[in-house]
């Protein structure tokens, strides 16, 4: 079996760590715990076979308090499609799914870095995404 797609180039195409004070950053890392990691997935097509993959991570605090810090990453990905994928099923899924499971690994360590630079050493991420199950459950809504 030939490869369904090749990873091209990948970056670092935006980050952002925002903590405006101390008071905030005392609060927030009194209350780490209530902030969530999410992800978006977003692609366009560059030219015939090659898109553009840009995976978003935020970790957020979604309560109601006004201290609150901002933690942001783009990471974008570029591949080349195998000139056999015509289903648009099958290119989803590698988009929302294979690329995903092949760079996480390398997403995360970098995200968590950032966060670790900011002053936030001790933050870990307990779960760990399955893009397969997420894609999944896409398909089902």
């Amino acid at each position: 079996m030939t490869e369904k797609y090749k990873i091209i180039a990948k970056f670092v195409k935006d980050m952002s760590s925002e903590t405006p004070d101390i008071d905030t950053y005392l609060f927030v890392k009194d209350n780490i715990r209530n902030y969530s990691l999410s992800i978006d997935i977003k692609s366009k097509a560059l030219k015939d076979k090659i898109i553009q993959i840009e995976t978003t991570l935020k970790y957020i605090d979604k309560s109601e308090n006004k201290k609150k810090s901002l933690f942001e990453m783009v990471f974008a990905s570029v591949i080349r499609i195998n000139d056999e994928i015509k289903d648009k099923k099958e290119l989803e899924r590698i988009v929302l799914c294979d690329v995903q499971n092949e760079i996480y690994p390398e997403i995360e360590k970098t995200f968590l870095n950032v966060l670790h630079g900011s002053g936030y050493s001790e933050l870990d991420f307990q779960k760990k995404i399955d893009f397969e199950e997420l894609y999944k459950k896409n398909q089902n809504q």
